[in-house]
């Protein structure tokens, strides 16, 4: 599981620093590629990465600012031409509909694949096979989500020559212990799976605040998260100017993350009245609040590592 920052600037872009999107791309077996926000010029940072648009299955919107949204017609139109054929969940605050069927219907694109439209309001908007995505509400000047992506356990390793010496055959036997299953062979034989199997592995949590004041919503996406990813549009002392405009600080970000329990901060969205050689400094004001933080820059891109339950 990869996170990639192709924008980390908020407002307009620079030389230096593009508008915000993160791009989450997801393991095996599933491969696929789910983005978060998509800016303008996005899909030119997308050619800069190994990440192919054609896998991308899903694209979060957190609010209708320019910032997060005018990426967004372009990256979808390219996706027909490069193989991304199959159907696209497109998850926003309500509006999202009319403003990409807007741009999409008065420039006459011509989209291959079906795009399936969810309003999000409160609660599990994403349920699948392995993974759940809760929405809440942020607060910033227009109606704005965090996302919450929780994996699923994941059933540990097989010890496949211990199942051999008790004569369980290969098959649905051996799904039925990966999951977790105890089974009962025809000679009455007793298999314990907590004996032939490793220790499940825990699924990782991955919160995006997008642009927000701190709030009780930010710490309830950020809990117990293996990483938060939280605005920081401002420095220590400018709490007033942040919060005029509906955003954070670096010591703000960070509190929310120690008292969320998380164990990782990056902080993203930096004003434009802080250059490359400020970005240290920034990261530093964090640190002194909560350690384990970090800047992201445009095309950083960092694991997040499953945890042995």
């Amino acid at each position: 599981m990869e996170v990639w920052f192709l924008g980390t600037g908020a407002g307009r872009p620079m030389k230096h620093r593009n508008v915000t999107s993160i791009a989450l791309k997801l393991p095996d077996p599933d491969c696929s590629l789910w983005m978060f926000d998509a800016g303008e010029g996005t899909q030119h940072q997308l050619m800069r990465t190994p990440l192919k648009l054609g896998k991308l299955e899903a694209l979060f919107v957190t609010h209708l600012h320019g910032d997060h949204t005018y990426g967004i017609p372009g990256l979808l139109s390219t996706r027909s031409y490069v193989g991304g054929n199959g159907p696209l969940q497109l998850f926003g605050p309500p509006g999202i509909r009319e403003m990409i069927e807007t741009a999409i219907t008065l420039s006459s694109t011509h989209l291959d694949y079906e795009i399936t439209y969810h309003e999000v309001s409160e609660g599990v908007i994403l349920k699948t096979e392995r993974y759940t995505v809760e929405a809440l509400p942020l607060e910033h000047r227009v109606p704005c989500f965090g996302y919450r992506i929780t994996e699923c356990e994941s059933p540990g390793k097989l010890n496949v020559e211990r199942l051999q010496q008790l004569g369980v055959p290969a098959g649905p036997l051996f799904g039925r212990i990966k999951k977790g299953e105890d089974i009962t062979l025809p000679d009455g034989t007793l298999i314990r799976a907590a004996d032939v199997a490793s220790t499940p592995l825990c699924g990782r949590t991955i919160a995006i605040a997008g642009d927000t004041k701190p709030c009780d919503n930010a710490m309830r996406l950020a809990q117990n998260a293996d990483l938060l990813i939280h605005e920081a549009t401002f420095a220590a002392g400018q709490e007033e100017k942040a919060h005029l405009y509906g955003h954070s600080t670096t010591v703000e970000a960070a509190r929310t993350a120690l008292e969320a329990n998380a164990k990782r901060l990056i902080m993203t969205h930096f004003s434009t009245r802080f250059g490359d050689d400020d970005i240290a400094a920034l990261e530093e004001e964090a640190r002194t609040i909560f350690p384990n933080s970090s800047a992201a820059y445009d095309l950083y891109h960092t694991e997040v590592p499953r945890a042995k339950g």
